[in-house]
């Protein structure tokens, strides 16, 4: 099966009922699955072909929806753009996965040969055809490049396949919102090229109407719930700890029955007070790029005061185990790597042979980089990240990428960055700077501000008269971490 046959089908099925709204617009099934059709052909003719890589640069909307499904159709391969990253990091991966197309809202961040600027695409659907775009592509093709971090700090590509996609769906419809119908409605409040893109599909093929916030407040979350009657919603802990802050939402006349958390840890203490106040509704999603949202999920009902702390159970045509360093699978309550292995996960990292062997071992469990342990009951436990992600606000750091802009400033001699659990954003990026001429913290922020993203920049700054490193001088972020951690506990006690 082919995504755009789910998509068609809605489209017979649902029909006049709306698919997307926005507070400007809405497109019916049946219209949503036309403009698919015709922005696919227009790019087809425009002289892409199946398996060319497209860049996708577009703000939360209907529109970059369309596109994504019409890649899908046309047999184009999509590299979804973070917008909030810096034209710097757009045109390191536009380049890196060799992308032909590039559809873009703003200011282009490279040249290709097929560019589409946002404010064309009305016109350039309209002169194309309307019949079905129906290119097949098999099963394990790439369907999208979803760019994560490596231990060099430089993005690398995860190749996602149409089976990758299904099997998401299949996680999705079966374990985590069972219920969909026509009469679910889906808010898209998070950005829906991360997490909460992944939610649209099951709810199209259901024929539940997905509803996009163009861009995310507590007010206009609250509003849009109570307006359209949301059933499911996904959010990261930034998010939730924002709403809960807000005064309205305690006496908020909320219709939720999933609210769908992850990307990000979440304290504890924040999630039973998302409990206490919103109701048994929270169900948590664990995954990475190399395996999305479709490792492990924690069932609302399995919120209790006990397992709050869990990432839950594997879904049901999901595998997952807690490896030693010699890759032996260990008892329950052992300490080691969570691998696992099924159609959820990627097919290889882009053009990097020896990273995809590093990760994928031969029996084809893929290596996460997370330590954990599985309980008694089944129930997994992360502990932390081998290779130090952060993770700040729902978004992937990568403490090296940092790094390396700290060190460009003349008077910084050494820098670790690591990530220091905060409850609004789950991890706040810190660093530890050793100095080798005067500069301020402020000094080193405006250093950042135009090299890195927002939620890649150091949100703290400490200066240290050396770091701690091993034999072989290599830092030791996690001394770093544990010492940062340790300052701000005593700072709060």
């Amino acid at each position: 099966m082919q995504i755009g046959d789910l998509i068609r089908r809605a489209g017979r099925q649902f029909g006049d009922a709306p698919a997307i709204i926005t507070e400007a617009r809405t497109v019916s099934f049946a219209e949503f699955d036309s403009a698919t059709d015709r922005l696919g052909h227009a790019l087809l003719a425009l002289g892409l072909v199946p398996g060319d890589r497209v860049a996708v640069a577009m703000p939360n909307g209907i529109d970059g929806v369309v596109v994504y499904y019409a890649l899908a159709k046309a047999g184009l391969v999509r590299v979804p753009l973070n917008t909030r990253e810096t034209a710097a990091e757009h045109s390191y991966k536009i380049d890196d996965s060799q992308s032909r197309g590039y559809v873009f809202a703003g200011e282009p961040a490279a040249e290709v040969d097929v560019m589409v600027r946002a404010e064309d695409l009305a016109g350039v659907m309209a002169v194309a055809s309307d019949s079905p775009c129906d290119v097949p592509r098999e099963p394990n093709d790439p369907l999208r490049l979803a760019y994560t971090g490596g231990t060099t700090g430089k993005p690398k590509a995860v190749v996602l396949t149409t089976a990758t996609e299904l099997a998401e769906v299949a996680n999705f419809l079966v374990d985590l919102v069972p219920n969909i119908g026509p009469t679910s409605v889906m808010l898209h409040a998070a950005p829906i090229t991360h997490g909460s893109g992944a939610f649209f599909l099951p709810h199209l093929v259901k024929g539940a109407p997905s509803v996009v916030l163009e861009k995310f407040s507590p007010t206009s979350f609250l509003d849009a719930a109570g307006r359209y009657g949301a059933t499911n919603t996904f959010m990261v802990p930034t998010m939730i700890a924002m709403l809960l802050e807000h005064p309205g939402t305690a006496t908020a006349d909320l219709t939720l029955e999933r609210l769908c958390w992850g990307g990000a840890p979440m304290a504890t203490t924040l999630l039973a007070r998302g409990i206490e106040i919103l109701g048994p509704v929270f169900a948590q999603l664990y995954g990475q790029a190399e395996a999305p949202l479709a490792i492990t999920c924690l069932q609302p009902w399995e919120h209790t005061p006990d397992r709050l702390a869990s990432a839950g159970k594997p879904y049901t045509f999901v595998e997952v185990d807690v490896r030693d360093t010699e890759n032996n699978s260990l008892p329950a309550g052992g300490v080691g790597e969570v691998v696992t292995r099924g159609p959820h996960t990627m097919r290889e990292y882009w053009r990097r042979p020896e990273a995809t062997a590093e990760t994928i071992d031969d029996d084809g469990w893929l290596h996460t980089g997370d330590l954990g342990q599985i309980d008694d009951s089944g129930y997994l436990y992360l502990l932390d990240r081998r290779h130090d992600v952060i993770i700040s606000g729902g978004f992937n750091v990568y403490p090296r990428e940092v790094e390396d802009v700290l060190l460009a400033h003349p008077a910084v001699l050494e820098a670790a960055v690591v990530g220091i659990a905060d409850e609004r954003w789950g991890e706040r990026v810190s660093a530890a700077v050793v100095a080798r001429s005067s500069v301020s913290a402020e000094e080193l922020a405006d250093h950042c501000t135009s090299r890195l993203a927002g939620f890649k920049r150091p949100r703290h700054i400490e200066f240290w008269d050396s770091l701690p490193t091993s034999p072989v001088g290599k830092s030791l972020r996690r001394e770093v971490r544990d010492r940062m951690s340790t300052e701000k506990e005593a700072t709060n006690a």
